[in-house]
């Protein structure tokens, strides 16, 4: 076992996603280069009449195909997302209790806390109001909540290694990370990390409906326009990723491609209603970044931005880059 807090590279292999722009890492990145929308008029069941009317919803995903049928039941559609067994060609084979077998606590999950499962929810909700409390699944009291990718996930792959569940909203897929790289490098071989939501269900976007800076519109081509003069709010979607995070050298050993290095990460808080906190919070954060990389500005190839689509928002993160 490595020593605590060592400063070995920590790498990202394997790389699974299902996302409105393409199931798998093929098709999500080709519809990535050739610029598709994927933001349509809301379809999904009972969504119709809401006021949200335009959504990046995940097309063609045939849960039965890609995930076991018992994990179905059980769990909600975000869940499903995040157990996918589809994978980029870099990881030459999923990993699992073959990899542990000398040591299933060498493995762990980490995965970040949003909406939960909205759909699953509200099903048997409404089974209990309709039909009484004998109609509700004994699954209620989990497929619901939050935390229940990252247990079952560990349960199906065998890592009884840390798993931990991130509550930090939007940062939550970047904290995963930071969370994971901490497993690595205190002595975990590898780690499964990600994020994945499932927002589109009615309860769930009823939900939503508080947040101010939801868009409204029912042009697809103009409901979410970021850091232009016609940003009129964020639209929502469902989808995500999931990653597989592991010591560089033990990779390379297994005959892993690495895909990436996870060199710096940093986190602030300063609130949701001050444009000017959050930018000055954003760029803390940054340089907290930047610093742990040992990077300078002039360095960085590529920013995604979180670009809220709200003219406040979008320009204290432009100041702040």
């Amino acid at each position: 076992m490595k020593e605590p807090y060592s400063r070995d590279p920590v790498a990202i292999t394997g790389i699974g996603v299902v996302a409105p722009h393409g199931i798998g890492v093929d098709a999500f990145w080709k519809a990535t280069q050739d610029g598709d929308s994927v933001l349509h008029r809301v379809t999904r069941q009972g969504c119709e009449h809401l006021p949200v009317r335009v959504a990046g919803e995940v097309r063609g995903f045939d849960p039965g195909a890609l995930v076991e049928n018992r994990f179905l039941v059980q769990t909600d559609r975000f869940s499903h997302y995040a157990a996918c067994r589809r994978r980029s060609g870099a990881e030459p084979r999923p990993l699992g209790r073959a990899d542990y077998e000398d040591d299933p606590y060498a493995g762990g999950v980490v995965t970040p806390a949003g909406s939960g499962g909205g759909e699953f929810g509200q099903r048997e909700l409404q089974r209990l109001w309709g039909q009484g409390p004998r109609y509700v699944g004994p699954y209620q009291s989990i497929a619901w909540f939050y935390a229940a990718s990252t247990g079952q996930i560990s349960i199906r792959r065998g890592f009884k290694g840390p798993c931990g569940v991130v509550a930090s909203d939007e940062a939550g897929g970047l904290d995963a990370f930071a969370h994971a790289a901490r497993g690595i490098r205190q002595g975990s071989r590898a780690m499964l990390a990600g994020a994945t939501e499932a927002p589109l269900a009615p309860y769930s976007v009823v939900c939503q409906l508080g947040y101010e800076g939801l868009s409204t519109w029912d042009d697809p081509e103009r409901a979410y326009r970021p850091f232009t003069a016609k940003a009129c709010g964020f639209v929502p979607a469902e989808g995500g990723a999931m990653f597989v995070v592991e010591d560089a050298e033990a990779a390379r050993r297994r005959g892993a491609t690495v895909r990436a290095l996870l060199a710096g990460h940093a986190a602030t808080f300063t609130g949701t209603r001050s444009p000017d906190s959050s930018g000055e919070g954003l760029a803390h954060a940054i340089r907290g970044a930047l610093r742990e990389a040992g990077l300078a500005p002039e360095e960085v190839d590529v920013v995604f931005a979180d670009a809220l689509g709200t003219p406040e928002a979008d320009a204290a993160e432009a100041r702040a880059i």
